[in-house]
């Protein structure tokens, strides 16, 4: 009986690791004779749902004006994920399709990381560029900058950007943060690899903008950033169309992270034309808007009818950064924070993964639609090599699905089960506790990351798990009646999706490992002879 019972398991769960792959198969792809599409994939840094106005009918403020109008003019994606609630492990399932326990990158990398993503695997720039796509990227990379594990090296043609996060390296005129982050060269003395002694920004290292894989200014200047990318990006699709070659730009955008660095008056050097601390983030988020809204223009007057714009978040609000933290909308996580805690970036409460997502192509996509499907991030991989008439290598497993449906043809139907990785507030890296199948979603561990004030609650192991029906409790509240029909059935079903992903990772021979050693010798420094390895070769 028990054999049997346990054959009858292991085939089940097969099935479900089939099923998985399957799904991610489906979609309709464009026809390979037709002239390919080009691709703009802006991704926001610790953005929060409630951030686009668009998501928030009535709201008071909106910040989002060019958002909202791509919105109105495209799909508004609902229930769109990103693929972990921290920054590394998001952007590597986004460029891979893969979830963390398969690519290997479970949390972040450091300013002395001597590796990233792991070079056994392939990203979606790699593959477009074999293709004859030209490849460039602007912005916050975070995968690896030393030797070969920069963005140049792993399928870009052209980048611009900072390595990493914009509190990993000072600057001489800090943004907004809490706690305030110092200039270069003040505080007390610590390695390079440290932060400072306050807890917030690092000291020491100034904060490197690079051009492919040169630094051309340390510390840079968080002032002027926004223009830098704007007026790039509108020569990089500029010159795409005057070769006629399709293009991926890839702009991932750290407005919303700490710290922040809103507009001011050209003629009014920061800080004295600063905003009022408590209308920095609405700055902010004006500031990212405004070149989204560039970066729109450009691509239409280049090549409207065929370029696919898909704008979404890499993870939840910054929490416990108070008024410098955008806004998570109804998906509170209440159930945690009345334990004590926050409940937005680093969890895997909604507030922590689920992110504004607005995708846009003229004639393709119909205006003014709205999808409730449940997507993630990782979905963004198969879907553009589909649009390109392309296939993913085929030695290797992927968790994303092929969304050109639900984009194309107005298609509700997503992820049939969707997993969210631990990303620091409980349990081990990367582990997938916290399952999603339908309206109903699992907890096996809770746990929150520091909230505004400093307040974190504590570890919990769940067995049976906590399930809540997100439709009717969005602020996942109140978990359902164990006893109840309704908990049984969704726990069921739940946990048959939860095992077969568990045995498919766990025979996967494509699985990758990631290093994350560090080492001084591997943070970016222009020149070490000078404070925090300052030097400027911008022309």
């Amino acid at each position: 009986m028990a054999e049997g019972f346990t054959l009858l398991l292991l085939s089940g769960m097969l099935l479900c690791g089939l099923l998985l792959h399957s799904a991610s198969r489906h979609g309709a792809r464009l026809d390979k004779a037709s002239k390919r599409p080009n691709f703009l994939i802006i991704l926001a840094d610790d953005i929060g749902w409630g951030d686009l106005a668009a998501n928030q009918a009535g709201a008071r403020a909106n910040n989002t004006p060019h958002l909202d109008l791509m919105a109105e003019q495209g799909i508004r994606l609902t229930d769109f994920h990103s693929p972990a609630s921290t920054c590394s492990p998001s952007r590597a399932s986004i460029l891979t399709g893969r979830y963390g326990l398969r690519n290997g990158v479970t949390h972040n990398f450091a300013v002395g990381s001597v590796a990233g993503l792991p070079l056994s695997e392939v990203t979606l720039p790699q593959l477009l560029q074999k293709a004859g796509y030209y490849t460039a990227m602007i912005g916050k990379w975070h995968l690896g900058h030393h030797g070969p594990y920069g963005p140049t090296n792993r399928g870009f043609d052209y980048y611009l950007g900072v390595p990493y996060s914009n509190d990993m390296g000072c600057t001489d005129t800090p943004g907004y943060d809490l706690p305030r982050c110092l200039p270069c060269g003040s505080g007390a003395q610590v390695s390079r690899l440290k932060r400072s002694v306050h807890g917030g920004c690092y000291s020491k290292v100034g904060l490197p903008l690079l051009e492919n894989s040169s630094i051309v200014e340390q510390p840079l200047d968080l002032w002027t950033l926004t223009q830098q990318y704007k007026s790039t990006a509108t020569r990089i699709i500029h010159n795409a169309r005057e070769r006629g070659q399709p293009y991926l730009l890839y702009i991932a955008l750290a407005h919303m992270h700490v710290p922040l660095a809103p507009p001011h008056p050209p003629d009014a050097p920061p800080p004295a034309g600063r905003p009022d601390d408590d209308r920095v983030y609405a700055a902010s988020l004006r500031e990212m808007d405004s070149l989204v809204g560039a970066v729109k223009s450009a691509s239409d007057a280049a090549d409207r009818d065929n370029t696919l714009i898909w704008f979404t978040g890499d993870n939840g609000p910054w929490e416990q950064k108070c008024q410098y933290a955008g806004s998570v909308g109804p998906f509170k996580g209440k159930w945690q924070t009345s334990r004590g805690g926050g409940s937005a970036k680093r969890t895997t409460w909604e507030g922590g993964h689920r992110v504004p997502t607005v995708a846009y192509w003229p004639g393709r996509i119909p205006a003014n639609t709205t999808s409730s499907a449940l997507l993630s991030g990782m979905d963004i991989f198969l879907t553009l090599l589909s649009l390109a008439g392309l296939d993913p290598p085929s030695d290797r497993r992927y968790d994303g699905i092929d969304a050109t449906d639900v984009l194309l043809q107005g298609q509700q139907t997503g992820h049939e089960f969707l997993f969210h990785p631990n990303s620091g507030a409980a349990g081990k890296f990367g582990d997938l506790q916290a399952v999603r199948a339908g309206k109903h979603k699992a907890f096996y561990i809770t746990g929150a990351a520091t909230a505004c004030g400093g307040g974190s609650g504590r570890q919990q192991l769940h067995d049976p798990p906590l399930i809540f029906d997100l439709e009717q409790d969005q602020a996942e509240e109140t978990p359902l009646e164990t006893r109840t029909p309704e908990y049984q059935e969704a726990l069921e079903r739940i946990a048959r999706g939860r095992e077969g992903l568990l045995w498919d990772i766990a025979t996967d021979q494509s699985v990758s490992t990631a290093d994350y050693t560090t080492d001084q010798s591997a943070a970016p420094c222009c020149d070490p002879r000078h404070t925090a390895c300052r030097c400027h070769m911008l022309g």
